[in-house]
């Protein structure tokens, strides 16, 4: 696409399909039951870490992703089983060993699962390679770059919900939070192997 068919129609376009994939709002308070007991400091480090990661990846699926799947012979609903199992095992662990000594360190929270899949999963992947072919790198990576502004944006401003919880509400969020991210796993399992049996 050249800059001459970039307008506010095409923008829509390409912007909402990856804000409603992403689901910002959706993962917000399994952040919260995630990091409820970290630090200001150690909190915007993960933040930052999320969204880079979710940002590289998103970065390297627009340029490569098609082309990696087809040369792998990877569909999108191997990846999104895949996934799904991945955030299974995490969810599950996180439900039965809530403990400190337990949970994933914090250094590598903000690649798995934060990062990935929650923020940049296989919707938001898939999105973003649809999108790349209709309507080329431009528009598909200014759009991608403002939906991450939206997601560090409303991830930092987390603390304000978090404020108005307290220590027993946020500790009834981390539970229903990992219940939600078990949920989100078995949907993404279940759509993945109902697509490969049509």
């Amino acid at each position: 696409m050249n800059f001459t068919e970039v307008t506010f129609q095409n923008f829509g376009l390409t912007f909402i399909p990856i804000f409603v994939a992403i689901d910002v709002l959706g993962i917000l308070p399994i952040f919260i039951g995630m990091t409820r007991e970290l630090d200001q400091t150690r909190k915007k480090k993960l933040i930052r870490d999320a969204t880079f990661t979710a940002g590289a990846l998103a970065l390297i699926f627009t340029i490569t992703g098609k082309f990696i799947f087809q040369f792998l012979g990877i569909t999108e609903n191997d990846f999104r089983i895949g996934g799904g199992i991945i955030l299974l095992v995490l969810s599950i662990t996180d439900l039965l060993f809530s403990s400190d000594t337990q949970r994933t360190p914090v250094k590598e929270l903000g690649i798995v699962p934060i990062g990935i899949p929650l923020i940049m999963g296989p919707a938001a992947l898939t999105s973003v390679m649809i999108i790349t072919d209709q309507f080329g790198y431009f528009l598909t990576i200014l759009s991608l770059i403002l939906n991450l502004v939206i997601v560090l944006i409303v991830l930092r401003n987390s603390d304000l919900l978090l404020k108005y919880l307290g220590n027993g509400g946020s500790r009834a969020v981390a539970k229903i939070a990992s219940l939600l991210m078990t949920a989100i796993a078995v949907m993404m399992i279940r759509v993945g192997i109902m697509n490969i049996l049509k």
